[in-house]
């Protein structure tokens, strides 16, 4: 399926809401894709028959490969996939932001060539869907099956997210190993967040401990947002960045501890960092600002 097959989701930002896809369109494009991949190497039969050509919906595909990576033995695979299931059943809204997020992969990485290679190869997806359920267990009063799945996300992911962590959609962790994400942080919609970072707290403190991760925010690999402070809609975090200290909207922020290096202008949806994925910190540009390098937040 060519990249360009579908809209770009940048307008999805003009409201700060998610991006709403239709799940159809997707599915096919799933299942076209394996098909494809299976006539041209026919060894992948197996598989794609497994995990994706053997099912109705793209949630039942998404529940399989779920299954095939965390199931153990104290939950054998088929055990696993009745679980997800009745939570499904119960809690149908767990899969509310699926083709959201499946389109943030597809659009944000350039690595992604059709919509069947995050279901199937990438964990960052595999991993958020995975929190996805944890949440719905937490949030129905499950906790020990809530910790339990928590647990095995990180095992196997490298992707460590509290099961009451509230997460938007339209979320895209590149690469993933070793998030790690706190129990009392939120992230908003259309969010893109790199390898190694951490939203973590203060470890001096209780309750509301976590950062707020607003709207089109691209935190960069290596970073660590610590604290409950607020990353401002279109905000940018650069690589191995600490933040201490709330960064304003479309302030892109760096260094150990983190001081804002510029603020863009606003120019629309389609110019957040979470959308263009530039990590690269920027001097002196035509629609940014310069801040003097030696300003803290």
């Amino acid at each position: 399926m060519n990249k360009h097959s579908h809209p770009n989701e940048a307008a999805a930002l003009e409201s700060a809401a998610p991006l709403i896809v239709p799940q159809d369109p997707i599915w096919r494009a799933v299942r076209d894709d394996a098909l494809a991949a299976v006539d041209r190497d026919p060894a992948t039969a197996p598989m794609f028959d497994t995990l994706v050509l053997k099912h109705a919906r793209l949630e039942d595909a998404v529940i399989a490969v779920l299954c095939s990576r965390l199931a153990d033995a104290f939950w054998a695979d088929q055990a696993l996939c009745k679980l997800l299931h009745e939570v499904l059943e119960t809690s149908p809204d767990v899969f509310e932001h699926l083709a959201a997020d499946m389109q943030a992969v597809f659009d944000r990485d350039p690595a992604c060539h059709r919509y069947v290679e995050p279901l199937v190869y990438f964990k960052g997806f595999q991993a958020l869907q995975a929190h996805r359920f944890s949440h719905a267990l937490w949030q129905a009063g499950r906790q020990d099956m809530a910790l339990y799945l928590q647990s095995r996300i990180s095992a196997v992911f490298q992707v460590d997210i509290n099961p009451a962590t509230q997460i938007g959609g339209g979320i895209f962790f590149d690469h993933a190993t070793g998030i790690v994400i706190g129990e009392t942080a939120v992230i908003d919609d259309n969010v893109s967040i790199m390898q190694n970072v951490t939203l973590g707290g203060t470890g001096k403190e209780g309750g509301d401990r976590h950062p707020k991760v607003r709207c089109g925010v691209l935190v960069g690999s290596g970073a660590k947002v610590l604290g409950n402070i607020e990353l401002g809609q279109g905000s940018r975090v650069a690589a191995s960045s600490v933040v201490l200290d709330p960064v304003p909207p479309r302030a892109t922020v760096a260094g150990i501890p983190a001081k804002i290096v510029s603020i863009a202008e606003p120019l629309g949806p389609d110019c957040m960092p979470s959308l263009n994925m530039d990590q690269t910190v920027p001097h002196e540009r035509d629609h940014e600002r310069h801040v003097d390098s030696g300003s803290g937040i």
